[in-house]
């Protein structure tokens, strides 16, 4: 198998725009999820965390819907999907890293503190 066609394990994390409603929300999600899976990748696991608070205001976003994301896709893939996130308006940020395992549960932020 060459390495383009190699599948890696994913986390992604995603703040959508909080001004969304549910229904708005939730087809912003599934337009990232179908990205992924449009390149023959697989969502493993999809965390809310919920509505938050940001660090700093984003292009006048005060708060954010948090999502995170676990998923595996070809490496060439990423620059593809990246590509699309770019152009969801509805997506103020994300990022993405290569990850070596899935969280079953994650921890809200204040309680690690």
């Amino acid at each position: 198998m060459s390495r383009e066609q190699k599948q890696n394990l994913y986390e992604g994390m995603y703040i959508i725009s909080a001004t969304l409603s549910d229904d708005a929300r939730n087809k912003a999600l599934d337009k990232i999820q179908t990205s992924i899976t449009q390149r023959g990748g697989e969502v493993l696991k999809v965390h809310d965390q919920g509505r938050r608070r940001l660090a700093y205001d984003i292009e006048g976003h005060r708060e954010g819907h948090y999502y995170v994301l676990y998923f595996k896709v070809r490496t060439g893939a990423i620059s593809e999907l990246w590509q699309d996130y770019l152009l969801n308006e509805d997506l103020v940020r994300f990022f993405t890293l290569r990850t070596e395992k899935v969280l079953q549960k994650i921890k809200a932020l204040e309680e690690q503190q």
